[in-house]
Parts: structure tokens; sequence; C-alpha cells
């Protein structure tokens, strides 16, 4: 095949510049931007507006929408812009694919694990998740990142590669609310029967309890004394960290009321037994 034919075939690929209308894809970029502008800014709303209990559907609905309007777009602008046959198609795919493949490695990776997190579902907007040092609810899941708020009201973009490199800690994993731990360090000469009561009491007088989840209260003896863990889930996870600090006011009482006395955990043996847990 010579040089003629070669881009005699390619220009087929195209179709002529009178039949393509710019005009209709102008529409179609513009109307599907406004579409999923129009949901980024109003289902977050609805979802704070609205029952708990539907929050975390109506959240993880934007990225799913996002990704199905994006595609249509782009399915119904090709046949606008090229030749669509199946050799044509081929051509096109394979083209396509080198040239992605090597100017955008990265970013192609971070848009494949997006898909895969859509479809997957490790994390959706309305999640509690640790990606790495990063811990905060997700507000929202694009195609090549995610966005976390932190407890310090710090926005953390995390591309979705880190996917392949990385574990994600999802604290709810679509549920409505999460597990939440207030940690005691009790010296160890004290009455350990009515201590667990009384820790129990106290997160089952919190007015941040959902009383239909359990609550547990699990001790173990350390060379530093005996370790109590609360466990209790908030009745919204919004709470988590208002819930923690009211067990935790109301724990030392608690322990004080028994005629027990905390002590201090060397700061070594604490993150020995942290990374060990």
């Amino acid at each position: 095949m010579n040089g003629d034919e070669a881009g005699q075939k390619a220009a087929k690929l195209i179709n002529d510049l009178q039949d393509i209308s710019f005009v209709k894809i102008a529409l179609i970029v513009l109307g599907t931007w406004a579409i999923i502008f129009f949901v980024r800014r109003t289902f977050p709303r609805l979802a704070q507006t609205g029952p708990s209990q539907v929050r975390l559907y109506v959240l993880g609905a934007v990225p799913l929408i996002r990704l199905f309007l994006l595609v249509g777009a782009i399915l119904w602008i090709i046949p606008i812009v090229f030749n669509i046959t199946f050799q044509n198609f081929l051509v096109i795919a394979g083209a396509a694919s080198v040239a992605i493949g090597f100017a955008f490695k990265d970013y192609v990776s971070s848009l494949i694990a997006g898909v895969v997190a859509i479809v997957e579902k490790p994390y959706r907007p309305g999640d509690w998740v640790k990606v790495g040092e990063d811990y905060g609810e997700v507000q929202s899941v694009g195609l090549r990142s995610i966005r976390l708020r932190t407890p310090a009201d710090d926005i953390v973009t995390a591309p979705h590669i880190r996917l392949w490199k990385e574990n994600v800690v999802n604290g709810n994993d679509g549920a409505r609310t999460l597990l939440c731990v207030a940690e005691f360090w009790v010296a160890p000469d004290h009455d350990a029967k009515a201590l667990r009561a009384a820790l129990r009491n106290v997160a089952m007088t919190s007015a941040y309890l959902d009383f239909e989840r359990p609550v547990i209260v699990i001790l173990s003896e350390t060379p530093y004394g005996t370790h109590y863990r609360l466990k209790a889930y908030p009745f919204d996870m919004r709470d988590q960290f208002v819930f923690v600090s009211d067990l935790t006011v109301r724990g030392k009482a608690a322990i004080a009321s028994v005629g027990a006395s905390q002590v201090v955990v060397p700061a070594a043996a604490e993150r020995q037994r942290r990374s060990d847990t």
C-alpha cells in the first residue's frame, strides 16, 4: 500500500467536515456537563436534608449517574465524527490505546481503577474510609479520584490508582453507622465487674447511641494495667467524634465512681500495641 492509499484509507475514518455537526457536538457536551453539574450539586444537598436511612443511597447514585452520562455522551459523539465500521473501529481503538497508554499511563490507570471502584464499591459517597494515612468521609467519587473530608475539615483528593498500592479501610461500608471505641487503662486493683457494668451504662445513656446496635465492653490484662475497650455505635456516623468524646468524659467519671484509677501507658508500648492489633 503506497502513501496515497494509506492517506485515503485514514481519511475515510473521519466523516467529511460538512457532514459533522459541530453545533450538535457542542450541545451534547454542554448538556452532559449541565446535567452532571446539577446532579453533583443537588444530590448531596438532598442527602443532607433527607432521612439518614436513604442518605447513602442518594450519595452513591452520583458517580454512577456521572459515569453513565459520560459514556452516553461519548457514544453519541463518536458516530458524528467518525465513519464507524468494524474495521475502522479496530483502527481507532488500536491507535487510541497505544497513544493513551504511552502519554497518560498513570492517568489512565486511575481512570480504570475508578471504574473498578464504581463497580466493586470499596468506598462510596458517605463512607468513612482510611486510605494510607488519610481518614475522612468520602464527599465524591470521580472517575480519576475521590475527595475526602477529614475530621480537621480538610479536603484530600486521592487518586484511585492508590487502590492498586494500598489497603482501603472502610469504617461503615455503606451502613448508616460505624463502630466507635473508647479506650481506658485502669490500675489492676479494682472491682472489674462493677467497672465493666458502669462503662456499659455510660454507653447506654449516651444521647448519641444507636440503641439497635450492641454495646460491648472488652477488657484484658496487660503489664501496665487493665485495658478496657468500650465499643458502641452512634445513631449517625457523623457524630462519631462527639460520641467518643462523650464516652471518654463520662467513662473517666465512671472509673472514679467505683474507686478505680487510670494509669498512663508508655508511648512506645501503645504504639507497639496498635501495630499488633
